[in-house]
């Protein structure tokens, strides 16, 4: 009879654990039908129709951008004051981009629009009145699911002063290799890169070409650029896991209230 109650019991505990396991799997699911419903239904293109019917118009017709800061047609961005934080940017393509997934990005001509947001990281500073050093400032994009608006858009903003310690400790280790690090608990792909490197080749095109996989699946990473200790440049990568609540937002690393300036 004990053989039999153990066993029955084991029975029921093997039930137990699989229906907490699908009761967890059905509330991530839930989750992600949630933050992908939301994000279809805001107005996902407020920033392109800033771009199309304000700030390009604006230049054409009489020279001024506003909104936006400036147009520069012939690099193909514009540069906008974000409303979040005091000195946040958006730098954005003038061409209808959607964002990571988006196939032009992989194109050659396109513009490398990493590297000219890292070019106008001085915009802080003016907006601030006061110089900021590069180890402040950083750059992200954030994957297909993990961003309200469906036109690229490149946040130039504050690194986080946890992140800014964590990768502060990590230099001596990276290197132009893609290897895994795990910060603010996700585990993200970085390699090193020099500042010519940046200016030499698109992000977008390094990731789908070095990182297995990746090419297929551009919309599920977000990216981000911070500067390391030495002046070399750490570029992240972020994969969304919709099992770890993880949206691939590489924005998670910016703290836009800007709390290293401070310190």
């Amino acid at each position: 009879m004990l053989a039999g109650d153990n066993q029955r019991n084991l029975v029921m505990q093997g039930r137990r654990l699989t229906l907490k396991l699908l009761i967890v799997l059905l509330v991530l699911l839930i989750g992600g039908l949630i933050a992908a419903a939301g994000h279809l239904h805001k107005n996902a293109d407020a920033l392109w129709q800033i771009i199309s019917e304000k700030c390009v118009p604006g230049i054409a017709q009489s020279g001024n951008p506003a909104p936006c800061q400036q147009v520069n047609t012939a690099q193909g961005y514009v540069t906008l004051k974000d409303i979040n934080g005091p000195l946040q940017y958006l730098l954005m393509p003038i061409a209808k981009i959607t964002g990571m997934e988006s196939p032009i990005l992989l194109q050659p001509a396109t513009p490398n629009l990493f590297a000219a947001a890292w070019q106008q990281r001085g915009l802080l500073a003016q907006k601030r009145g006061a110089p900021i050093d590069d180890r402040v400032l950083s750059l992200a994009i954030n994957a297909q699911y993990g961003r309200t608006q469906n036109q690229l858009h490149i946040h130039i903003s504050c690194l986080r002063p946890d992140v800014r310690q964590e990768m502060d400790e990590l230099a001596p280790e990276l290197n132009e290799q893609w290897q895994p690090v795990t910060l603010l608990k996700h585990q993200y792909l970085i390699r090193t890169l020099s500042p010519s490197q940046l200016m030499q080749r698109s992000v977008f095109i390094r990731l789908a070409t070095e990182v297995p996989n990746a090419r297929s699946e551009m919309g599920k990473y977000g990216m981000a650029l911070a500067q390391l200790p030495d002046g070399r440049l750490a570029l992240l990568a972020l994969e969304r896991n919709w099992l770890k609540m993880n949206r691939g937002s590489a924005e998670e690393l910016q703290d836009h209230q800007c709390a290293l300036l401070h310190q």
